[in-house]
């Protein structure tokens, strides 16, 4: 066998391989990126935290809560007690019990709160995605996203050439979107997490010295949900795109890939970057 149709083979090897992962990603793992993005209120009731939690954990966590607001209530009561022989000063009673009542109501309907919340997000995020089929005539969605970027990456014979312009473009597209896939789960994860702690993040006001966890609570839990009215957006933009111009389709992805750190820049939260993750792992290991 002479050394080109050694180097031919090799080449033609290498575009099989990669051809095959790549309709794999497409066939089976970016189906769930558009249930794992756009998240509803249906969220609280995921089966992985009613397994860890039992059938009434969230109820058992809001009485955990409540535990711990008895609790400083007693605590309260006791330094109360002492400020009459200790010169100490101690807030009104009829203002901490005040607190102590609207706190309470709060605590108890946090999970409630929090689903309203959902809602409105998912919602909004709807609407932008309702509009934005209105304007590009397609479903503002990861799936059909994917379709429309491998019908603008056209390939020579209809077979994928991982050396061409084209093959470059569509390795990249491929693996911003696995890129995707891990960010958006994490950030999955994350929201349910921050929403089962809701009640203690409330809880943590009812103290000058702790509302800072209510706020670090909030900003994180705001910047992660506010993250699903961007994203529709950036695929108006992304399907609006001639297929011509392939450098803005990979634009495109870049930018879904980073807005989390741009949204992190505008109003704080809290980084989901799965890349940054990698980058930050790597960086300790060399330490």
């Amino acid at each position: 066998m002479e050394q080109s149709e050694i180097v031919n083979l090799i080449i033609e090897t290498i575009n099989t391989i990669f051809s095959n992962i790549f309709s794999s990603l497409d066939n089976n793992l970016y189906a769930n990126l558009d249930n794992i993005t756009f998240i509803g209120p249906d969220i609280i009731s995921n089966s992985f935290f009613t397994k860890i939690l039992g059938a009434n954990g969230k109820n058992g966590l809001i009485y955990l809560t409540d535990a711990l607001l008895l609790g400083i209530s007693i605590f309260y009561c006791v330094r109360l007690f002492y400020s009459n022989y200790m010169d100490a000063h101690v807030e009104r009673p009829s203002q901490f019990l005040f607190k102590l009542v609207v706190f309470a109501v709060f605590i108890n309907f946090s999970y409630f709160l929090c689903e309203q919340i959902l809602s409105i997000n998912y919602l909004i995020s709807s609407s932008i995605q309702e509009i934005g089929k209105s304007i590009c005539g397609s479903n503002i969605s990861f799936a059909q996203l994917i379709s429309g970027l491998n019908s603008k990456i056209s390939f020579n014979d209809t077979s994928l050439d991982i050396f061409s312009i084209d093959g470059i473009i569509k390795s990249f597209i491929s693996v911003g979107l696995v890129n995707l896939l891990f960010t958006y789960s994490l950030r999955n994860i994350l929201i349910q997490i921050f929403i089962l702690l809701s009640p203690f993040a409330i809880l943590s006001l009812i103290n000058s010295s702790t509302s800072w966890i209510f706020k670090s609570w909030s900003k994180c839990l705001f910047s992660l949900l506010i993250l699903q009215d961007f994203i529709p957006l950036i695929m108006m933009i992304i399907f609006s795109i001639n297929s011509t111009n392939k450098i803005l389709l990979v634009a495109g992805i870049y930018s879904l890939i980073h807005i989390n750190t741009y949204i992190r820049e505008m109003f704080g939260g809290i980084n989901v970057e799965f890349s940054g993750r990698i980058g930050g792992l790597i960086s300790s290991l060399k330490k």
